[in-house]
């Protein structure tokens, strides 16, 4: 099992932990020592002379150089960046999981703020920001043009201060203002309950250092509340923008079972130029569901360690994948020290699905499409489903006592909560599945 723990993120609101690799582990690659052409060092030069004596205002060395770095990585990926002394500081922040700001995960795309994803429960998703949102705007400023980090930077600010976005969305023929309070967001990478007392639901917000072990506590704990075994599982990575690889593989590998006699059940690969680059992940014996029925939800706003996750249960034919196209960022970043206060964050490798598939600019395709819809919620007393025998005057009783399992696969009672139905129909339609499969596995 690979060990190692990657920075698998694009620079955002939140930040991940990461291992920071020494500067000898990039030397050793053969075309990093070949000699920068002493014409193009001469071109830079000149740039930075002529930069020097005619710019409208002095500039120093220092911060000529920054710039310079910074376009360098900017020009190459939307997930390359330059990490100065603040982004570091900001970097080592973030790994205990609390920070303060809206809860968006973003990137850069034609020069306007994306949102990859709100962070559940944060005040952006309950304010109603949706993956693929183009922040146009914040406050009374134009984010055309700006820095990711620039932007981010205006999006924080002190708790309980608000902030204005004007929001770009598909469908929409003008652009949608939105108002959210800044909020100290504390992120809880695991949700779980039990549904109908033998089917588990488990939320997975982030990939933390700790998800794997908080989630299979979970399942455990739900394991004892349905009186010793799950029936099946939905295992929700809806908006999860990612996080740890060492974490999606644990959460892959609790649910593949690799019995070691045929061929190696693979979880995930990644390819790469530098040496730490290249590994492929394993899994090892055990599923801590006995084989139980899983079915997996996605989003666009799953991504990167998400993805990895819903394509190694996809491949392995060891989940039905259901929801809507995942986001598509198969890439591996990996934190390279310059010095001992900056850093940059460089795309190191990509991310292949056991079958050989790269999840860049692709991403993870359901088995069963289903769009993000609402149905809305009726007069009962309007219902019409129709007469039967039991509706007329009279009938002959069959003699049989009622029997609640009689109630059809996906139907719920009116004393569970939520009504899924209404108030997540992916969810009820991913429950209706896995009944069905549960039914069909007996």
């Amino acid at each position: 099992m690979f060990t190692r723990q990657l920075y698998v993120k694009t620079l955002i609101i939140s930040f991940a932990a990461a291992l920071f690799f020494p500067a000898h582990v990039v030397i050793a690659a053969e075309e990093s020592n070949r000699q920068i052409p002493m014409e193009d060092v001469q071109r830079f030069s000149n740039a930075i002379g002529q930069i020097k004596k005619y710019y409208v205002k002095p500039t120093e060395d220092s911060e000529l150089f920054d710039n310079a770095i910074r376009g360098m990585l900017s020009g190459l990926d939307p997930h390359s960046s330059y990490l100065n002394e603040e982004d570091f500081k900001e970097l080592q922040t973030a790994t205990n999981g609390e920070f303060g700001g809206l809860g968006i995960e973003v990137t850069m795309e034609e020069g306007v703020v994306k949102v990859i994803t709100p962070l559940l429960d944060t005040p952006a998703y309950k304010a109603g920001i949706k993956s693929g949102d183009y922040i146009i705007k914040l406050g009374s400023q134009s984010v055309q043009g700006m820095e990711l980090k620039d932007a981010v930077n205006l999006m924080r600010g002190k708790v309980g201060s608000s902030i204005d976005l004007t929001i770009l969305r598909k469908g929409e023929n003008k652009p949608l203002m939105f108002t959210i309070e800044r909020e100290q967001i504390l992120i809880k990478s695991v949700k779980s309950n039990l549904i109908d007392k033998k089917y588990g639901y488990v939320r997975l917000a982030q990939f933390q250092a700790l998800t794997a072990k908080d989630m299979q506590q979970a399942i455990e704990q739900m394991k004892k509340e349905a009186g010793g075994k799950l029936h099946g599982l939905v295992l929700d990575l809806r908006n999860n923008p990612g996080g740890l690889l060492d974490s999606a593989i644990q959460v892959s590998d609790a649910f593949i079972h690799n019995d070691k006699k045929n061929k190696e059940e693979l979880i995930v690969y990644t390819e790469g130029r530098i040496p730490g680059s290249k590994f492929t992940a394993i899994a090892n014996p055990g599923d801590i569901l006995n084989n139980a029925p899983i079915v997996v939800l996605i989003n666009n706003g799953s991504a990167s360690a998400s993805e990895i996750v819903a394509g190694a249960l996809q491949d392995n034919k060891r989940a039905i994948i259901l929801g809507t196209k995942s986001f598509g960022k198969g890439s591996v970043q990996t934190v390279l020290p310059l010095d001992s206060k900056r850093a940059i964050k460089l795309t190191t490798a990509l991310y292949f699905t056991p079958s050989g598939t790269s999840i860049q600019a692709k991403g993870i395709m359901p088995d069963i499409l289903v769009e993000e819809v609402t149905i809305a919620k009726s007069d009962d007393k309007l219902k019409f489903s129709g007469f039967s025998e039991a509706d007329l005057g009279g009938h002959i009783e069959n003699g049989n006592k009622e029997n609640k399992s009689d109630k059809p696969v996906g139907e719920q009672s009116s004393s569970e909560k939520p009504n899924l139905l209404h108030d997540d129909y992916q969810l009820y339609a991913a429950m209706t599945v896995l009944k069905g499969l549960a039914i069909a596995q007996r």
